[in-house]
């Protein structure tokens, strides 16, 4: 059933970064069988041949506990003034908020761009309903502000926002992703068996037809670290065919949303449409 033109409007208002998101409702916790069956599942053999990143790497993700501190001790970032500002759908890893990304948020909006969260609270993994839902929140940020967005991914919010693209490309005018898993076997990272655990599914058996390596028909762009604990870097660099282009910087996967030099990648991606 398609929504009304006040329903659009609400959604589209209800994904500012002005105010405290509210948890999206989640299932009901599940029984002991469940909790089992969930625990064999992170209990599996990694797959031969993926490949994760080093234990240096995994542990170097804890000192972005102190990037609070960190942001506190240095002067603000000297961001440019945007030449057309644009508007930025941000989507926030697994396990995260959109609270997450406030600090890219206001980066962007300092630049002149709207940044809108993606309305659905903690990502706990996907599901066909959510895809319903993000579908929706897109089209009615589409709709109110008159242009494309711009979808900007974190982790496994860029694999959402791949797809939501290919599902949409009329209402996508380009997708960043960073440290997102696209590429390569979905067992490569660090995270899975926590995603296993959390989701109730394997992450190479999700319960929507995806094709993760395959381009969204708009400009694609994968931002990448070398020095990601959590995903790993062939995974998130994707090869040529799968993204337009691959940026590298250095940061952990943790620190994406904050990472200075990340964060003028995404504003110099805005500024070249």
């Amino acid at each position: 059933m398609s929504k009304t033109a006040a329903e659009r409007e609400r959604m589209a208002q209800d994904a500012t970064f002005d105010r405290r998101p509210v948890a999206a409702p989640g299932p009901a916790e599940p029984g002991w069988r469940e909790v089992a069956r969930r625990v064999a599942l992170a209990r599996r053999p990694q797959p031969e041949g993926a490949r994760n990143p080093s234990l240096r790497f995994l542990v170097s993700e804890l000192g972005e506990l102190a990037e609070p501190l960190r942001r506190a001790l240095h002067p603000p970032l000297d961001i440019p003034r945007a030449k057309t500002g644009r508007v930025a759908v941000l989507l926030p890893g697994f396990g995260t908020s959109p609270w997450r990304m406030r600090y890219m948020a206001k980066q962007l909006e300092r630049a002149g761009h709207k940044a809108k969260r993606w309305g659905m609270g903690v990502n706990l993994g996907v599901s066909p309903e959510l895809f319903d839902k993000l579908s929706d929140r897109i089209l009615a940020v589409r709709e109110r502000y008159g242009q494309p967005v711009v979808l900007v991914g974190w982790s496994l919010g860029g694999v959402f926002a791949r797809e939501l693209a290919k599902l949409h490309p009329d209402a996508v005018a380009k997708v960043i992703t960073m440290g997102s898993p696209f590429s390569g076997s979905p067992y490569d990272n660090n995270a899975w068996r926590i995603y296993h655990l959390v989701t109730g599914h394997p992450v190479d058996e999700p319960p929507v037809e995806a094709e993760l390596a395959e381009k969204p028909p708009v400009e694609t762009v994968a931002i990448w670290s070398p020095r990601d604990g959590i995903v790993s870097p062939r995974a998130s660099r994707g090869r040529p065919g799968e993204r337009d282009r691959a940026i590298a910087v250095r940061c952990t996967h943790v620190g994406f949303p904050n990472s200075p030099e990340c964060i003028r990648a995404v504003l110099e991606e805005l500024d070249a449409l």
